[in-house]
């Protein structure tokens, strides 16, 4: 039935799939920044506290009969840590945007995106009846333009800590702009800074030393450097209680996966206890991308720009035959053509030495 689409798409180079990987291969393609999803004490830990439970799954919504003490748990520790008033999970990153994007612009709002915000955001704009505008890429510029020369009931704004596929760290100074104008709601998607920056590893807000104001609200995933599945949302109180009664994907999806969430708990708390050495071992490689490609890696991603779709394949089969899996990244997802390189922290130096100093 979608035979002539799936031949487009395999014909322009665009065709994905599903593979189990050799576990041998040295993995730079996967988002598990700090190595967290391959220690088995973690694991063991996380199983341990849901035993102690009478149930190990959360059976229904979390406005229903879903809401469980490790997800109060596991909320209640990521206020303390990130300064937020409340706190609320999502099964995904997926879904915690899909529920902040459709859910909070309302008659007479604008929403405004950065232009590579993620997908899942764009997906939700396309759902809303408010007026949707892209500014250019980290532009305070831009931004600031469309709040002085558009009329708003309010603007919210979405962007990201550090950019999925760049690898880009968002410019601070949205935040002081944002600040300057009234009615005005900031999203950060965390997702691929939680967990690599800041003194405490907590991501652009601890980084830039923002101490979270009512109109911020503070996106994570938990799939990514926590180890594990889901995602959080952090905002004033009042926010979270109006997406737990309006946004779709949190009031009518099952709760989020009890071992899940306390896996990302424990993830997050041996992130913290050894963060000194993390932030040595994030330290050095991002020295390494420096010394062989002259790029100031922010986070732990790389981007490798290259011609064409066909040579980024070709590329990433000749790293694999030789021992290494990178991510082979095409149109549309992005706009020219990349190898995304994410040099983990449970990644050898001599390893990445290899890689860069004969292979690249």
């Amino acid at each position: 039935m979608y035979s002539k689409e799936l031949r487009a798409i395999k014909k322009s180079n665009r065709f994905r799939d599903r593979i189990i990987y050799d576990d041998k291969l040295v993995d730079l393609a996967s988002n598990d920044y700090l190595g967290l999803s391959s220690m088995p004490q973690l694991l063991t830990r996380a199983v341990a506290r849901v035993q102690m439970f009478k149930n190990h799954g959360p059976k229904s919504s979390q406005v229903v009969n879903g809401y469980h003490q490790i997800h109060k748990d596991f909320e209640d520790f990521l206020c303390r840590q990130h300064g937020f008033e409340d706190a609320i999970l999502a099964g995904s990153g997926f879904l915690a945007n899909m529920a902040l994007i459709e859910a909070l612009p309302r008659k007479g709002d604008i929403l405004i995106l950065d232009e590579e915000y993620h997908a899942s955001g764009i997906l939700a704009a396309k759902l809303i009846d408010t007026k949707v505008i892209m500014f250019e890429h980290n532009k305070p510029e831009k931004l600031e333009e469309i709040l002085k020369t558009h009329d708003y009931k309010r603007a919210i704004i979405a962007v990201e800590g550090i950019y999925s596929m760049s690898g880009n760290l968002l410019d601070k100074k949205i935040f002081e702009i944002v600040n300057r104008y009234e009615n005005t709601l900031l999203i950060v998607d965390e997702a691929h800074s939680s967990g690599v920056v800041g003194e405490k590893l907590l991501g652009v807000f601890e980084l830039f030393g923002i101490e979270p104001q009512p109109n911020h609200i503070k996106m994570g995933t938990l799939g990514k450097a926590y180890g594990s599945y889901g995602a959080y949302i952090l905002a004033s109180k009042h926010i979270v209680e109006f997406l737990q009664n309006r946004a779709k994907s949190l009031v009518y999806a099952t709760a989020p996966s009890l071992i899940d969430i306390e896996l990302a708990h424990q993830g997050m708390l041996y992130m913290m206890k050894h963060r000194e050495a993390l932030h040595v071992e994030i330290k050095k490689r991002q020295e390494i991308v420096k010394k062989y490609f002259d790029v100031d890696m922010k986070g732990l991603i790389f981007e490798y720009v290259m011609q064409s779709s066909e040579e980024v394949l070709k590329k990433q089969e000749e790293l694999k035959e030789v021992g290494f899996l990178v991510g082979a990244i095409r149109p549309p997802t992005v706009e020219k053509p990349m190898l995304r390189i994410i040099p983990r922290v449970d990644v050898s130096i001599e390893d990445l030495e290899r890689l860069f100093d004969v292979y690249m």
